[in-house]
């Protein structure tokens, strides 16, 4: 039996290179060795969103760019987390033998209550619980990670462990499968790379409004001027070449150190690389963005598809758990 994989994303707008370079990617490659399923989280971002009338918007750009990215509906499961409504019964179940004190500790949950301080609301503490009725409702085994989402993995196996417990073996405790490139830092040298923070570049974006926004981002602070040498080791665009241009980072280094390149330089070359690697992905993106009804024939059909996987674990859990 083929091992299975889930994964999600909350559609807060067009995804960005962090995105693509850290998950969307290594999405499409897990297709040719899995049974994937890929879930457009909408119900978790509800407990960041205040104004969700973009939200529709959001969701349809998300898949328009998974779909081009690669993302194919005759070998993944691809649907809308809230069509499957099954997700939020899962979860409901699974707060009550979630302890408070595991969701407190969780350290994205702090980040985000610095973040939106004043919508500190229960679905964002219980965050992690709905990801692991996520992951669980269809007893995947493998779920494709950034670092960040690291503690949220392994909060979902100790969910797992105590149902287990409990209630008797009912699911496998997910692993994780760390991306080659875990982690994108945003235009600002600082974060990571998010829509949120204003810190990112969507990959829809043209050829010329990519290298606009390359040009913005924060390089090396020590490096004032143009005959000063560098220090690649810390600078997020010498980082970003090693996604989008492997083949010269080590002569990009060298230049930096001996200053025989300035930032302003280096920038124009990442956004030249970052715009040859999307050129197939934005014509495919193009021709999509035509077809709005095909879009969304892939989430209805992949939605029952899941609710198929979702009855019956519920019905499992519901039984295990005498309510049937």
């Amino acid at each position: 039996m083929t091992t299975r994989v889930f994964s999600g994303a909350r559609p807060t707008g067009r995804q960005h290179i962090g995105n693509y370079a850290g998950a969307i990617q290594n999405y499409v490659k897990l297709q040719a060795e899995y049974d994937c399923i890929y879930c457009i989280a909408d119900v978790h971002a509800l407990t960041t969103l205040e104004d969700t009338s973009k939200l529709p918007e959001n969701i349809y750009e998300l898949a328009l760019d998974w779909l081009a990215a690669g993302i194919d509906p005759e070998k993944s499961i691809f649907f809308v987390q809230s069509h499957v409504p099954e997700v939020l019964e899962l979860h409901t179940y699974l707060s009550t033998v979630t302890p408070l004190s595991w969701l407190l500790r969780v350290p994205t949950f702090k980040e985000k209550v610095k973040i939106q301080p004043h919508n500190v609301n229960y679905g964002l503490v219980g965050y992690p619980v709905l990801m692991t009725a996520d992951i669980i409702l269809y007893k995947a085994e493998v779920v494709p990670v950034g670092e960040d989402q690291l503690p949220h993995l392994e909060l979902t196996r100790e969910i797992v462990r105590r149902f287990n417990s409990v209630f008797s073996p009912t699911f496998p405790e997910p692993e994780a499968k760390l991306t080659t490139f875990p982690l994108i830092v945003g235009l600002d040298g600082k974060e990571k790379m998010s829509k949120q923070l204003g810190n990112d570049i969507e990959i829809a974006l043209s050829p010329e409004e990519t290298i606009a926004r390359v040009m913005t981002a924060t390089t090396d602070p020590a490096r004032r001027y143009r005959n000063d040498p560098g220090h690649p080791e810390v600078c997020n665009i010498y980082r970003l070449h090693h996604y989008f241009n492997p083949g010269q980072t080590n002569t990009i280094a060298e230049q930096c150190h001996t200053a025989k390149i300035g930032c302003v330089e280096c920038k124009r070359l990442l956004a030249e690389k970052i715009n040859a690697m999307l050129a197939l992905f934005r014509e495919r993106r193009a021709v999509l963005a035509t077809k709005p009804k095909y879009v969304a024939d892939v989430l209805t059909e992949g939605a029952e598809r899941a609710r198929v996987i979702a009855r019956k674990t519920l019905g499992e859990v519901k039984l295990k758990m005498k309510l049937i």
